[in-house]
């Protein structure tokens, strides 16, 4: 099993930036992927971002594209989500994820261990 810690949600104005970092500890030499998803009020999880933990291979939501930038440090086991340009929309619980087994995929139900999650929201 993944333990898995996210910090760095906040309140932030539209256009603003913010970084999400996401820590791993545990049985870490089994993640395949790691994955952001983000739960708005009232919605089904979603898809964010996701990377895989060895060659650094990444995948992003339409909606994020362009925006949102996802990478990892293997040394500190730590995978991170820069947000620019930040919109109202974007206001969601995001959660990282990790993935033990190939292929990539955007659905969360194929992620094994999840965070506890952190707020994120964008003021108009």
């Amino acid at each position: 099993q993944v333990q898995l810690v996210e910090s760095g949600g906040g309140l932030v104005r539209a256009g603003d930036s913010l970084t999400l970092s996401c820590a791993a500890s545990g049985r870490t030499f089994r993640v395949y992927a790691m994955g952001w998803f983000r739960q708005p009020p009232g919605r089904e999880r979603e898809f964010v971002a996701s990377i895989t933990w060895s060659g650094g291979r990444t995948g992003y939501a339409d909606s994020v594209k362009g925006r949102f930038t996802i990478s990892r440090d293997n040394a500190k086991k730590m995978v991170s989500l820069q947000m620019n340009s930040l919109k109202p929309e974007d206001t969601a619980v995001y959660y990282c994820a990790a993935r033990r087994d190939y292929p990539p995929t955007n659905s969360p139900e194929a992620y094994d261990d999840w965070g506890q999650g952190t707020q994120v929201t964008v003021s108009s």
